[in-house]
């Protein structure tokens, strides 16, 4: 499959919207970088962002709001936030 810069914006919203777990995430986006192919144009952008998305899981790493919007951002992309009653 090839991984596009969509793929990756939905898997960390995913992750987001509490759809899939950190751990899951990061067990994601390792197995793409070992198995899938990245859109040829954005190679250098995806690995980064994906590479930082396999290290989510170590303590110095971690993964705050702040760096979902970075990476999103990198990606092309915007979080928004909603606001609903529980």
């Amino acid at each position: 499959m090839t991984i596009t810069k969509q793929i990756v914006a939905g898997q960390i919203a995913t992750c987001l919207h509490h759809e899939i777990t950190l751990d899951q995430l990061v067990d994601w986006s390792e197995r793409v970088l070992i198995d899938d192919e990245l859109a040829e144009r954005d190679a250098g952008t995806l690995s980064h962002v994906i590479a930082r998305l396999g290290v989510a899981d170590v303590r110095a790493f971690g993964l705050a709001w702040e760096d979902c919007e970075e990476l999103l951002g990198k990606l092309g992309f915007a979080p928004r936030v909603e606001v609903v009653a529980a």
